[in-house]
């Protein structure tokens, strides 16, 4: 007899507004907790010095959580001149000080040089793992080791901020990219010392501050037995994924793990619609989400079926 599982079978994200020193493992904990959902996971670890967007998929929604690891984000932090530290951040020990005060207008010189695709070391004190171990476990042992460069991309980066001492910049930034290394580069480039005293994510894809709730406000939506208002649809992490109305028929089939044929008007109008590259397709049935495919061939093939009940806040109907 399979072992029930614990917990409510609750399904969608929340756009959690992380407060500072909260870790991200903690903040999905929380949530959990308080929605009594029986699976959460979230899309792009938010250090505990870090403050903002923390995007927490429970249920159905932690299959989606893939696509929002390839989201855009939107950053903006506060370095401080005058001294660097190990860790790049407020909580590392001090290793250089210095006097030097960059000028805004050497600031903004500066700036286009890490806009693009870009080579980026990650901080020593990061996630990366080197043969096994994590770097920050490697570097609060006092180890030696060296972390390769990758490529990474910076779409913008603006002064939003400055005066003598500090310099506030908001980047739009694809996967993988690290503020701290980005704050310890440009600190180098115009041969001051700094590190960063404030950062906040601002976006994750369609997870903003618009649309965001702190813990505070979740707690009280809770106790009101309101949990739902702070709850945004399955589907939030595929709006940039074309979508597909099927029948009831064809449904069941995606349901099975069957494949569907497409008509050659469809295919068409998937094609139009898809992003270079990309063959996914999301199929729902009546406003429901039924699974995610892949376009190969004239037909769709299922890659993750979800189990969601009706609902007409999933997607707007379409004709197949």
């Amino acid at each position: 007899m399979a072992r029930r599982k614990r917990g409510q079978a609750v399904h969608g994200w929340v756009c959690l507004d992380k407060p500072l020193e909260l870790g991200s493992t903690e903040a999905v904990s929380i949530v959990r907790r308080l929605f009594d959902a029986q699976k959460a996971g979230h899309a792009g670890t938010l250090d505990p010095l870090a403050t903002g967007i923390l995007p927490i998929a429970l249920g159905e929604a932690t299959k989606t959580v893939p696509f929002m690891m390839e989201a855009e984000k939107v950053y903006r932090f506060t370095l401080t001149w005058g001294v660097s530290t190990d860790s790049v951040d407020a909580e590392g020990a001090e290793i250089a000080r210095s006097d030097v005060r960059p000028s805004q207008e050497a600031i903004e010189a500066a700036l286009p040089t890490f806009v693009g695709e870009i080579e980026q070391v990650p901080p020593r004190f990061s996630a990366i793992k080197v043969d096994g171990q994590r770097a920050y476990d490697l570097a609060r042992d006092g180890a030696e080791f060296e972390l390769k460069s990758r490529p990474v991309t910076i779409h913008e980066a603006t002064i939003t901020a400055a005066d003598t001492d500090r310099v506030e910049i908001r980047v739009r930034t694809g996967k993988g990219v690290y503020i701290r290394s980005l704050a310890r580069d440009l600190a180098l480039m115009l041969e001051a010392e700094g590190h960063v005293t404030a950062l906040r994510r601002e976006q994750v894809g369609p997870f903003s501050t618009e649309n965001a709730v702190s813990l505070d406000i979740l707690r009280e939506m809770v106790h009101r037995g309101a949990a739902s208002e702070g709850l945004l649809p399955v589907t939030t992490a595929l709006d940039d994924i074309p979508d597909l109305a099927v029948t009831a028929t064809d449904a069941f089939s995606l349901r099975q793990g069957r494949p569907i044929l497409l008509l050659p008007r469809q295919i068409e109008t998937l094609k139009a619609r898809l992003s270079p590259g990309s063959r996914t397709v999301s199929a729902f049935e009546d406003g429901t989400l039924v699974a995610l495919c892949q376009m190969r061939a004239g037909r769709l093939e299922p890659d993750r079926v979800f189990n969601l009940q009706p609902s007409s806040s999933e997607a707007p109907r379409a004709e197949r």
